[in-house]
């Protein structure tokens, strides 16, 4: 209901509307998928009320209703409990004791399943990038959603190779202001952010993602992360992060870096090559430095801030958190 789920047989399209509903989330294309549809919070009474009413001005405290019998009638206010009056009972709460010796136990997938696919380790990016290619500038507000987006994607939440195919395809390309219809440098066609990515990734060509202000702000999706990972993203470098994200990124053992001059941004050129100068010595609160190589022969020099710790430089260095937890744990 809150990620676009919502199948509706009253519009035929794309068509303007308006909507009350009590769920806490209510930006664009959440409830529908439909970008025109201005949806509006209330508390559930209140979306109850109206509901009832069929009028968005409907005011429950002061208006009135017909009844069947056409007399004019008020809603009387609701009552309710807070918790049951027995407490919570449960017979049988679902849960499974897990086997005190687990290293016999098999997860049994199907390989030929489009919805399910057991996660192998990411390795390790490496203390050495040199002449990454740019994936995408992103322009301007890009969440989650943008990133990673639900409703019809949902299905393949347990298959992250195939989830993958919506990475970063709601990113405004800030050189045509146009969504999934990047440059592709091996052939120098446009084409869509996920297969282009899965070429470079094809002939081991790192990649590099740079976004603005608040990057990948609204939930804690972690498929935002993973999904530019798996498909051999090594880093992204932004204005400012969304905290989450940002922590997200870090626990994949990508690097998660931001602009020491947001200015910096716009230095950042279509067909530029890039190479991390002392990755090599990379520790906590000292910068990084980016030799960003133009097309025209230029070059640029950027320093980029991050707030990596000693723990999660060897989440980087060990390729994820997970890993790091593995080997620590093995």
């Amino acid at each position: 209901p809150c990620i676009g789920q919502w199948d509706r047989s009253d519009l035929k399209g794309q068509e303007k509307n308006t909507i009350v509903h009590s769920f806490n989330r209510n930006f664009s294309k959440r409830a529908d998928g439909n970008p025109n549809t201005h949806a509006f919070v209330g508390s559930p009474e209140i979306v109850a009320a109206i509901a009832i009413a069929g009028k968005l001005d409907f005011d429950p405290t002061k208006d009135k209703l017909l009844n069947e019998l056409g007399e004019e009638v008020m809603l009387d206010p609701p009552v309710g409990v807070e918790l049951p009056s027995d407490g919570f009972d449960c017979e049988d709460s679902g849960y499974i004791e897990p086997e005190k010796d687990g290293s016999k136990v098999v997860v049994s997938v199907d390989p030929k399943s489009e919805r399910l696919q057991l996660l192998e380790p990411f390795l390790p990016i490496g203390r050495e990038i040199n002449d990454a290619r740019l994936l995408i500038k992103a322009h301007g507000k890009c969440t989650t959603d943008h990133i990673s987006m639900a409703g019809p994607w949902l299905r393949y939440r347990g298959h992250l190779d195939n989830i993958s195919n919506n990475c970063l395809i709601g990113a405004v390309n800030s050189f045509n202001m146009k969504t999934n219809f990047i440059k592709n440098h091996l052939n120098g066609d446009y084409g869509g952010v996920p297969d282009t990515q899965r070429e470079y990734k094809s002939k081991n060509i790192k990649t590099v993602v740079v976004g603005d202000h608040n990057y990948v702000e609204g939930s804690s999706r972690e498929h935002a992360a993973m999904e530019p990972r798996h498909l051999g993203v090594c880093a992204v470098i932004v204005k400012s992060f969304a905290r989450i994200h940002e922590t997200n990124l870090k626990k994949q053992g990508m690097l998660a870096l931001t602009f020491s001059n947001e200015k910096d941004y716009d230095l950042i050129l279509e067909d530029d090559l890039f190479t991390f100068v002392n990755l090599d010595s990379f520790s906590p609160g000292k910068q990084l430095e980016l030799l960003v190589n133009h097309s025209d022969g230029t070059k640029d020099i950027i320093f980029l801030n991050h707030t990596y710790n000693k723990s999660q430089i060897e989440w980087y260095d060990e390729g994820s958190a997970l890993n790091l937890i593995k080997k620590e744990n093995l």
